[in-house]
């Protein structure tokens, strides 16, 4: 029944994205995200939606009158040539088959990406995706919280099979990532009842990263939470949410549950964290053997993980890739910190304020986490890359209509000029 289900959404959306592409994208990050096909037992489990609700989205893009131009900032750029280096280091991989194939998926989730950037231009259809995201994930998130407050916190919380967050490390740090939208969509809705269900299910999706019993997910959401209520515009608020929340959460979990974060005092006694050295060694000297290139995708290959978003590129893609990689994560920083200045004073604006607030405390979650997880290639994050790029985008030029000027006189590389004004088709 719930293959049927699926089947006949997907495909019932399928004329909805020919007429307005930018559907295609939100289609997408619900297959993508939630990965409700997963939750079948039938034909619909290895069924390739994605890639269908993909083809159909590019050629609707092809076909369609709106823009077709991608927003040249300085992150796309860097993005770019991150892209173009990890090929190169595809073709000098030491398992070239494997890494190809790496490849290939690496590039379908960045070309999503770019369409991302190329279709969801105005505030509107941001938020569309953002509640998409938490609608997708925040179904784990909320299960994963019931499931174990009534386990009593003694199973542990794990993702969809077969997925990117299938593990309880990383189902960990897509929830991490995801509390801080929560939190977004909490400071725009407007009725009351909204407000309170976003406020459960913020909860109930914090109960489940301790539910996963992972290490890295509870330092990650310390890191997190202290961050949001840094960044809050109520921070006394936040503050006695936290207060509150905190006791009841870690009340339902059970000693052994205490007792396997006390390790983190004792790493080095624990044989998982020496496995994470053994990992994090191994990477950095295949980049001393390789510094430009590194030894490809899949250079761990026969090691369980790499354990690190930062190793994973530096093994697989050199100090370059590294270097890239950085870059980028600084330079969307720097991106949500200029919005932010920029509309402090402006109250319509306040919207971009709070958005790029939570994009940076959800990018803490990741950086913090993922310093002990493989996920460089988290679709998650780039989409927070792209959330960060339009923002900041639509902020640039709000600013240069207010002040009659040109977008492209207050934005470096032509950004204002990229992204259409909020009377374009489809808008």
């Amino acid at each position: 029944m719930r293959d049927i289900l699926v089947t006949l959404l997907v495909i019932g959306g399928l004329p909805a994205i020919l007429f307005q592409p930018y559907i295609g994208v939100l289609m997408w990050s619900w297959i993508g995200y939630m990965n409700p096909h997963r939750l079948s037992w039938g034909f619909a489990v290895d069924f390739p939606f994605a890639q269908i609700i993909a083809i159909v989205t590019l050629v609707a893009l092809l076909f369609s009158r709106e823009p077709k131009r991608i927003p040249w900032t300085r992150e796309t750029i860097v993005l770019s040539l991150f892209i173009l280096w990890m090929l190169v280091t595809t073709f000098f991989a030491l398992s070239s088959e494997l890494a190809w194939l790496q490849m290939e998926k690496v590039a379908k989730i960045q070309l999503m990406t770019y369409v991302t950037m190329m279709l969801m231009y105005t505030r509107h259809r941001l938020n569309m995706l953002v509640w998409v995201i938490v609608f997708s994930l925040g179904f784990f998130g909320v299960k994963g919280g019931v499931f174990t407050i009534l386990s009593g916190g003694g199973e542990r919380v794990l993702g969809p099979r077969g997925t990117f967050i299938e593990g309880n490390n990383e189902i960990g740090l897509a929830l991490i990532m995801l509390i801080p939208l929560m939190r977004y969509l909490q400071l725009q809705v407007v009725k009351r009842w909204h407000w309170w269900l976003l406020t459960v299910s913020m909860f109930l999706t914090a109960v489940a990263v301790l539910g996963t019993h992972s290490r890295g997910a509870l330092i990650g959401l310390a890191a997190m939470s202290l961050f949001m209520l840094f960044k809050s515009r109520k921070k006394m608020l936040v503050m006695v949410v936290l207060a509150i929340m905190v006791p009841i959460g870690l009340s339902v979990m059970p000693q052994s549950w205490f007792d396997r974060m006390k390790t983190i005092q004792t790493y080095e006694e624990d044989e998982s964290m020496q496995g994470r050295f053994d990992a994090w060694r191994f990477a950095y000297e295949t980049a001393l053997q390789r510094p430009a290139v590194g030894g490809g995708y899949f250079v761990f290959y026969g090691k369980t993980d790499a354990h690190s978003i930062y190793f994973e590129v530096l093994g697989e893609h050199g100090f370059v890739g590294l270097f890239l990689f950085l870059l980028l994560m600084l330079l969307t920083w720097r991106s949500g910190t200029w919005v932010r200045i920029k509309t402090a004073d402006e109250p319509e604006m306040r919207w971009a304020n709070d958005l790029t607030s939570m994009l940076q405390v959800s990018m803490i979650g990741y950086a913090v986490s993922g310093a002990g997880l493989g996920l460089a290639y988290f679709d998650f994050y780039y989409h927070l890359i792209a959330l960060m790029v339009l923002t900041r985008v639509i902020v640039t030029r709000q600013l240069a209509e207010k002040e009659g000027k040109s977008p492209a006189d207050t934005v470096p590389l032509g950004t204002g000029t990229a992204i259409p004004s909020p009377a374009s088709p489809g808008s």
